[in-house]
């Protein structure tokens, strides 16, 4: 056996044995990145040293520092594990080592993202026609599909944005929801928009912008105009009223309406759900996460648009060393990387896996347990929900016996919650509130899980 196949047995070893734990790991990380630091700290040697002790090592030192992210019972922002197939197809990702950046560095990447780009449209409800892309993230995404509406707003006026920048440029009004999620400010600031330049919507009580105000705005703005919604609130899981922002935007002679959803764009897959989404059809663009709700790990984002030149030409680069076909899915042209793991493998080998009922379960499931959370919480007289538990986000605020400072209380039980180690729960601020944000997002959780995370919660809570 030579050093690279001794290696990856190890490795993958090593990989069996921890899952294998995950669910009775503590949740949480039993050492801060300056204690690892310290652990792994020491002079690179000159020689190098056996591969394989190299990996055992290093997964001894690193162990205290492994959040059980992947498990279920972790349910910290809104982050998913990975399925079986998702895992296995990642191994092999690495140990094939494919750049997916162009048809010529791997037809394989190109033609798997073309399938599963195909499958994740069908799935969302999403055009048949539309344009597909993995970037690392929702937040990406974002940047994407706004940069093709930047694209298509500005041809629209007469103005080639690539090649002549904004300098000068027909100014773009910029609308969003007060409670627009931070990713959306980010892609802004990324492509010369502006975090403070935008206009703000009112939200609701809900976080979900307020169409009628939105309508007022928009009937006041002449030029090009990106509107920016969202399917699924970060805290409350609340969806903006997509149709009514729809209609507000119809009569308008230059916009684009961008669909933020990076976990609530997956109320399509079930019927019993997709009404929270109905109308996201109506938009230009849309993005969402598989290494979220799909559990496909990480990473892996993805976008779509309708207008499918509008995104090559916000995207594309072109050199003669680069051998585009023309004819051949060039990945490069539907995102911002360019070289780049070949996140297609595990996107399509996860679907495959799943089927589409085993998508629609996986969701609704994970919306029935924080439903049920909700309620096995909301039975205890000092414990607050604070937001409808539409989806598979809950808010959970605690008071405490002396009825004073209950954000200095509720901050102390998530802490407490955390240290425990039974479950992962994070802290939020809602509407001047702190609260505990429960994201319930694995595909492992179960009712089981879900009941004795509860128990640790107010076991720790009575205790403060």
């Amino acid at each position: 056996m030579d050093d690279r196949e001794r290696t990856l047995r190890r490795a993958a070893d090593l990989g069996i044995e921890f899952l294998a734990g995950l669910a009775e790991r503590h949740v949480g990380a039993r050492a801060d990145g300056d204690a690892i630091a310290a652990a792994l700290a020491g002079p690179l040697t000159e020689e190098g040293e056996d591969p394989a002790a190299v990996i055992e090592d290093m997964t001894r030192r690193l162990d205290p520092g492994l959040v059980a992210s992947a498990g279920p019972r972790y349910f910290g922002f809104v982050i998913g594990g990975a399925v079986p197939a998702a895992v296995g197809a990642d191994w092999l990702t690495a140990a094939w080592a494919q750049n997916a950046n162009l048809h010529a560095l791997s037809p394989a990447a190109a033609g798997v993202e073309q399938v599963a780009g195909t499958w994740m449209l069908d799935l969302l409800g999403l055009p048949a026609t539309a344009s597909a892309g993995l970037p690392t993230g929702a937040g990406l995404a974002n940047a994407v599909g706004l940069a093709a509406g930047r694209h298509a707003v500005l041809a629209r006026e007469g103005w080639d944005v690539e090649a002549r920048g904004l300098y000068a440029a027909p100014e773009i009004t910029v609308v969003i929801g007060e409670e627009a999620h931070a990713t959306v400010l980010t892609a802004l600031q990324y492509l010369g928009l502006g975090r403070e330049r935008v206009v703000k919507v009112p939200a609701d009580d809900q976080g979900r912008m307020q169409a009628g105000e939105l309508a007022a705005q928009v009937a006041s703005l002449a030029g090009p105009v990106i509107v920016v919604a969202q399917a699924g609130n970060v805290n409350t899981g609340g969806f903006d009223p997509m149709p009514a922002i729809a209609d507000a935007l119809a009569g308008h002679p230059n916009a684009w309406v961008h669909v933020d959803g990076a976990f609530g764009l997956w109320a399509a897959v079930s019927p019993r759900l997709a009404h929270l989404v109905g109308g996201v059809e109506r938009a230009d663009s849309w993005a969402t996460d598989a290494h979220k709700w799909l559990n496909v790990g990480y990473d892996c984002g993805f976008v779509a648009v309708r207008d499918r030149e509008a995104h090559r030409a916000a995207m594309a680069a072109s050199a003669p060393y680069l051998m585009l076909t023309q004819t051949q899915r060039e990945s490069s042209e539907y995102v911002l990387d360019s070289s780049r793991r070949a996140r297609g493998f595990v996107l399509y080998a996860t679907l495959r896996s799943l089927g589409r009922s085993g998508v629609r379960e996986l969701v609704e499931r994970c919306c029935d347990l924080a439903r049920r959370m909700a309620d096995q919480l909301a039975q205890e007289p000092r414990v607050e929900v604070l937001n409808e538990v539409v989806l598979n986000q809950v808010l959970v605020r605690f008071h405490p016996p002396d009825g004073d400072d209950a954000d200095g209380y509720t901050r102390e039980v998530i802490g407490r919650v955390q240290e425990d180690g039974t479950a992962w729960m994070g802290g939020t601020t809602w509407h001047g509130m702190a609260a505990m944000r429960i994201s319930v997002s694995n595909w492992s959780t179960t009712e089981a899980d879900a009941d004795r995370s509860v128990e640790a919660i107010l076991r720790v809570a009575r205790d403060a």
